[in-house]
């Protein structure tokens, strides 16, 4: 394999391999996660459910030839908010990818401030459903009260659980059960959408997504809270890993460099 497709890490939780280099800028008790302006609402929703749409599905279908194994899992929740968990492998197309797969329900998606923190473009990924990880504790209170009201409202919220990008990576990797806070609290459904990256084509040299979608899961109740996040998290963890089990082919080689 060509160099240039090896990566190398120390560390699995925290190693970053995002191109982007974005100061963030501090999203403090400030920010305005909850718009209440008639004009920003009526242009997010045409530029998140509307204008954006095609845009999304052809980039999808021509660069992944993406295809969805499991659709009718979340059927039955159409009127419901819930959260769905997704591996972090595409600086792009995961912005989109699980939103494609449950349109039309609104979707966002919790993320760093750098994804927020862009000039301009900034306002724009918020109105595309971004709802950035705030920066101080004084900002949680509106953090946590924007992912309330949007899931409240009959949305659903994406969560990247491994919180950094591994581009084309074909395994899961270890997360933490913090942000299986949310589920639990509110009561919701979650569910998991994992991407394998599979062979096809001429000497099967060609690769394309599958999205595997799976849930919902839910808590056990019988459990402390910090109990239930544990336990939630480790349902969905141990059926990514399964399911990542189906990729076939490895774009990018990622060794384990001595620390």
């Amino acid at each position: 394999m060509d160099n240039k497709n090896v990566f190398y890490y120390k560390d699995e939780l925290n190693d970053e391999f995002s191109k982007a280099k974005i100061i963030p800028k501090k999203i403090d008790e400030n920010y305005k996660y909850i718009h209440k302006n008639v004009i920003w609402n009526a242009c997010a929703f045409l530029l998140q459910n509307v204008i954006s749409v095609p845009i999304k599905y052809l980039y999808a279908k021509i660069k992944f030839k993406i295809k969805y194994v499991g659709k009718e899992k979340i059927k039955n929740y159409k009127k419901e908010g819930y959260f769905i968990y997704g591996n972090h492998t595409q600086s792009f197309a995961d912005t989109f990818l699980i939103s494609n797969a449950i349109y039309p329900k609104i979707n966002y998606l919790i993320v760093n401030p750098e994804n927020v923190s862009m000039k301009f473009l900034g306002n724009v990924v918020q109105m595309l459903g971004a709802i950035p990880i705030p920066s101080s504790k004084e900002a949680m209170k509106n953090f946590l009260n924007a992912i309330e009201e949007r899931i409240k409202k009959g949305n659903s919220i994406t969560i990247f659980p491994e919180a950094h990008i591994w581009p084309y990576y074909t395994k899961i990797r270890p997360f933490k059960s913090v942000s299986f806070k949310y589920p639990v609290k509110l009561e919701k459904p979650a569910f998991c959408m994992t991407n394998t990256y599979q062979s096809y084509g001429k000497n099967n040299k060609k690769v394309k997504i599958v999205a595997y979608i799976d849930g919902p899961f839910f808590p056990d109740e019988g459990l402390t809270v910090k109990e239930q996040q544990e336990n939630l998290r480790n349902k969905i963890y141990n059926c990514m890993v399964e399911r990542s089990k189906n990729s076939n082919i490895e774009v990018i080689k990622y060794v384990s460099s001595p620390r």
